[in-house]
């Protein structure tokens, strides 16, 4: 496993990351979902995400309580808040209320007394900029946050952020967390250049599309099972699968067999080919997809190897 820095901090995360999205807590027992978390470890993986929507803070306590047995500075952990976790007013949003109130909850479930990367999970039109980023800074000053981020901002939100956070000397964010796979690039016109320029890196997820680029979704079979199969995301499987050329999935398998790795190899470290991106979460259910995708951190494509990747993704 090959580690990169965050941001402009010193802290370096697996180039692989576990995440816990409609997994932890639903699709997969508690049970599995550990051993899932151990391999992972095991393969070098150190970067685990989470958020407080997640099955209402169930993904949160599952992810962290198999962490335990492992000495806590190994390993980086995360949570976001922004989500609605009640049906009150005040129970979602970046306010000074809802996020510090979250932070507090999350780090309960969690039994941690601090975590790794917080994340605005959205952006708030409600409310102030300079209110969500002041009570970030206080969390990070309290000790219960180290670092900050963001995720689904766009460019002028990013660089919104970086501004306030120079004027009134807070930390700043050094992370973004967007949507990044061979079908779904949009990330590349705008933010990567913004966050360049401000030290922010990428760690990207739905790096397989919801499972597409692994191949199983082939002439627009749903297999039982599946996550195309989940009822929260089958329409959006099926609109990316009739969205797309069926020889392009069809020329990346074979360029893959070419290169002697798997379709899901090859995506992740496309991925991986830019150096803003830290990170690519994976959603595995079980410990053999986890192995298998931390095998792309030992996949690097040149340059010609690129190229032709890019032919087959413009056709």
């Amino acid at each position: 496993m090959k580690y990169r820095r965050l941001g402009r901090s010193g802290l370096k995360v697996s180039e692989i990351s576990l995440g816990s999205w409609l997994t932890f807590g639903k699709t997969v027992d508690e049970k599995m979902a550990a051993k899932t978390v151990h391999k992972a470890y095991e393969l070098g993986i150190n970067f685990f995400d989470s958020a407080n929507v997640y099955e209402r803070g169930e993904a949160e306590r599952i992810l962290a309580s198999a962490l335990k047995e492992y000495p806590r500075e190994s390993y980086c952990i995360t949570t976001k808040a922004y989500g609605a976790m009640g049906d009150g007013p005040n129970d979602r949003g970046l306010s000074r209320k809802h996020v510090i109130e979250q932070v507090h909850a999350s780090l309960r479930r969690m039994d941690l007394e601090y975590v790794d990367v917080f994340y605005c999970h959205r952006y708030d039109e409600d409310t102030p900029l300079d209110e969500t980023l002041r009570a970030i800074d206080d969390l990070i000053r309290q000790g219960k946050i180290l670092y900050v981020g963001v995720s689904e901002w766009t460019a002028a939100q990013i660089q919104e952020a970086v501004a306030i956070a120079d004027k009134y000397l807070l930390d700043r964010i050094i992370v973004n967390q967007p949507g990044y796979n061979m079908l779904h690039r949009d990330i590349e016109d705008e933010i990567i250049p913004v966050c360049e320029k401000s030290g922010i890196s990428q760690v990207v997820y739905s790096p397989l599309a919801q499972g597409v680029l692994t191949g199983k979704y082939k002439g627009g079979r749903i297999p039982t099972g599946s996550r195309g199969a989940n009822s929260e995301l089958n329409s959006w499987v099926k609109n990316i699968i009739d969205g797309i050329v069926t020889t392009k999935l069809d020329r990346l398998e074979e360029f893959s067999n070419e290169l002697g790795v798997t379709l899901p190899e090859l995506a992740l470290s496309w991925i991986l080919r830019q150096h803003n991106i830290a990170s690519t979460l994976v959603g595995a259910t079980n410990p053999e997809q986890i192995e298998a995708n931390a095998k792309a951190s030992e996949l690097v494509l040149g340059f010609d190897e690129i190229k032709r990747i890019e032919a087959i993704l413009t056709v």
